[in-house]
């Protein structure tokens, strides 16, 4: 089956790939809101817009991603490109920037400090999940986050980018794992899987578990 028209694509890899350290686990087709005042990220930002490149997020595992004297940065091998998609200038100085997660990357090697602070790295890019449908055990799991999707809109909030994909299993359970309270290490586990259908099913087992779907 052919993946949907508005599916995450596999982007082609600057080298090397500017990074974004972040504690936090960002998903393929995440929306990532950040807000911007560090000289390097503003300069990345700005390269971003005019180049239509996109940059590598990586969770920071430890250290410090500002400078020296934080301990040393430990960041995961794998993470997921961004899309700067909207800048704002809040200030003069400070930005805030809408971007959306891309294809999935391994680094390779380790990462390494340019002259200027910025965080650089060698990396390949992971293949799309494969447009998969949910199991039919997995409906009370699909249903649940239609639900939850319309109780955030009555709320005024939209974490999700429109079109929902509710009948894409790897859609489905990124979109769960970025509301579920679990830690940065079980996040990125799940995210680094490449089979949709055992991420979703991990998810299900998860909130049932929970008792959030019986």
């Amino acid at each position: 089956m052919p993946a949907p028209d508005n599916a995450p694509v596999p982007v082609a890899l600057p080298r090397p790939l500017s990074l974004f350290p972040l504690r936090t686990v960002l998903f393929p087709g995440g929306l990532l809101p950040l807000k911007v005042f560090e000289a390097r990220y503003l300069d990345l930002m700005s390269h971003c817009l005019r180049s239509g490149d996109p940059f590598g997020v990586l969770c920071l595992k430890s250290g410090a991603s500002a400078g020296p004297g934080g301990g040393p940065v430990v960041l995961e091998e794998v993470g997921v490109l961004a899309r700067v998609d909207q800048v704002d200038a809040e200030q003069a100085g400070i930005l805030r920037v809408n971007c959306t997660g891309l294809s999935r990357f391994r680094r390779q090697g380790p990462a390494r400090q340019r002259d200027d602070d910025l965080w650089v790295c060698d990396a390949v890019a992971f293949p799309d999940d494969a447009s998969r449908l949910p199991a039919a055990t997995m409906f009370d799991t699909v249903q649940a986050l239609q639900r939850a999707i319309a109780s955030l809109r009555a709320q005024g909030v939209l974490p999700f980018a429109e079109p929902f994909r509710l009948d894409d299993a790897g859609w489905v359970a990124n979109r769960w794992c970025e509301l579920l309270p679990i830690g940065l290490a079980a996040k990125q586990k799940l995210m680094e899987l490449e089979d949709p259908v055992i991420r979703l099913s991990l998810v299900d087992a998860y909130l049932r578990d929970k008792r959030v779907v019986v």
